[in-house]
């Protein structure tokens, strides 16, 4: 307690609030924006950070975190568009409610779930990032490797309707990650000096995520304007108020420990926090037609999941979403390497952005209710202007990370298979994660057979691992399983769901 108040009083000092107030405005109005998601505004926003300090940089990103999280559910509400797979059930009841002329009602129990949720899975990530650094300290290189793996297994054949898809993205990712001379030996470097430090992860994320996005929307641009749905000032009735409480627990409930896991991600909680409703609802007629369960449960889920993908993001260094590879990039690049020691070396920096998140929950809330109607006008922005203006920015932020112009040349070839992935319907996420992975997994494997002096054994010789490999086999099973009895049924809603969740990533405005 001691040390989160010391954090507070790091996080509240004027140039830090003010940064937070910063993030907060900024992720929302980029994440408003149609066809923009958390992971691609923190992408965008990155090169903002580099000329501030290391504590007010990741409380700006701690606003644009959560500030993109809300703005993704407005765009969901309003105009259908998830700028994620996560945002999807939002979509499903928060649009239907929009049209029925409940806009308000939507934005408002989406932003009050994602206070809730927010503020509840942050008290649990102080609680309990702790205890995990405890532990995770005391493990090997082989059950590192191990639970890297698994990260990877998971994110890539778990996630997603087509693991074929997954495993693809997986292995672009992981080649990419091989680029450069950093074990002595030239890989794929193709003779290039520029390559020999390998390809920075930040170009990636840029590429993929703005300028391949940009090149998608620019080649199926309609003509005409976007029907965006009239606000009001958002509220919400004691009607509604009742209806939202209990759904909002029991999507925190959900997305808090699938975030949390190695293995985590918002898609899953939000799709079963969705059927519980649905099956608990006094009013199941509304569903499908913008029942406010529906928007209340997936949104208070998806915000926890985004808490609790902090806890392996800080407690081990590994992300889990898109959105929390681009965290780590941001973190990274200030030269701390998230961990078990993390708390140890910059306990500082730790706690002050453990505050900021409770911080930046309470900002979104006071600022974004009565600014809801304003964040609706940025969607008339013509697309055209806007995507411009990514364009311009993705291409500054590439350039300034080591002013060359290499840079650009190879930000526009990875924005080239940022937009082939998309028309081939290849998530992004397995690619993302096996860039940053990728050497880190190296790392750990050759370390276990350095010391183990090339015995392949060694990669099973700690218990934690053993277990992780065994889950990874139950997981294959079970996958198994479930994909041979539904050979030849019809799509339940469930698939009908993932369908359209995968599809959210090509996001084919």
């Amino acid at each position: 307690m001691d040390l989160l108040l010391e954090g507070f009083a790091n996080a509240l000092t004027p140039e830090n609030l003010m940064y937070a107030v910063i993030g907060v405005l900024l992720g929302t109005a980029v994440g408003v924006l149609p066809g923009i998601g958390p992971a691609m505004t923190v992408a965008l926003l990155l090169p903002i950070t580099y000329n501030v300090e290391p504590a007010g940089a990741l409380i700006m990103f701690a606003g644009i975190y959560y500030g993109g999280m809300y703005g993704g559910s407005t765009t969901s509400i309003l105009l259908n568009t998830p700028g994620e797979s996560s945002s999807v059930v939002t979509a499903l009841e928060g649009n239907k409610m929009a049209k029925g002329g409940r806009a308000a009602q939507a934005l408002a129990t989406a932003a009050i779930g994602s206070f809730v949720a927010g503020t509840i899975g942050s008290i649990l990530l102080v609680v309990l990032m702790p205890r995990i650094a405890d532990i995770v300290v005391e493990l090997g290189a082989p059950s590192y490797f191990a639970i890297m793996l698994f990260a990877l297994f998971t994110v890539t054949a778990v996630l997603g309707s087509s693991k074929l898809r997954g495993f693809i993205s997986l292995f672009l990712g992981l080649t990419l990650a091989l680029v450069g001379s950093q074990t002595g030996q030239a890989r794929l470097t193709f003779g290039r000096p520029e390559l020999a430090d390998g390809i920075d992860v930040v170009v990636v994320a840029v590429a993929i995520f703005a300028i391949g996005e940009a090149l998608w929307v620019s080649a199926h641009l309609r003509r005409r304007p976007l029907e965006i749905i009239p606000v009001g000032q958002p509220w919400m009735s004691k009607a509604d108020w009742g209806r939202s409480w209990k759904p909002w627990l029991r999507g925190t409930a959900y997305g808090f420990p699938f975030g949390a896991l190695p293995a985590g991600g918002a898609e899953v909680p939000t799709f079963l926090s969705y059927v519980t409703e649905r099956r608990l609802t006094k009013h199941p007629e509304e569903f499908g037609k913008g029942a406010i369960e529906g928007v209340a449960g997936p949104e208070a889920a998806n915000n926890a999941s985004a808490a609790g993908t902090l806890v392996p993001l800080l407690a081990i260094g590994l992300p889990t979403t898109a959105t929390a590879a681009v965290m780590l990039l941001a973190i990274q690049s200030y030269g701390i390497q998230p961990g078990p020691q993390l708390m140890d070396t910059e306990p500082e920096l730790v706690w002050a952005l453990l505050a900021s998140l409770f911080i930046a929950n309470v900002l979104l809330l006071v600022l974004n209710l009565p600014m809801a109607p304003i964040w609706a006008k940025l969607l008339r922005i013509p697309r055209p202007y806007l995507y411009a203006g990514i364009l311009f920015f993705a291409g500054l932020g590439a350039y300034s990370v080591n002013f060359q112009a290499f840079d650009l040349a190879l930000l526009l070839v990875l924005g080239l298979l940022g937009f082939a992935m998309r028309r081939f319907g290849l998530p992004v996420l397995p690619l993302i994660i096996g860039v940053i992975l990728g050497p880190r997994l190296e790392e750990q494997l050759t370390t276990a057979l350095a010391i183990s002096q090339g015995d392949v054994s060694t990669l099973w010789s700690e218990p934690v691992a053993v277990l992780v490999y065994v889950l990874m086999a139950l997981i294959a099973v079970v996958m198994a399983v479930m994909a041979w009895r539904r050979r030849g049924q019809e799509p339940d809603e469930i698939d009908r769901v993932l369908d359209r969740a995968a599809a959210a990533d090509t996001n084919d405005i």
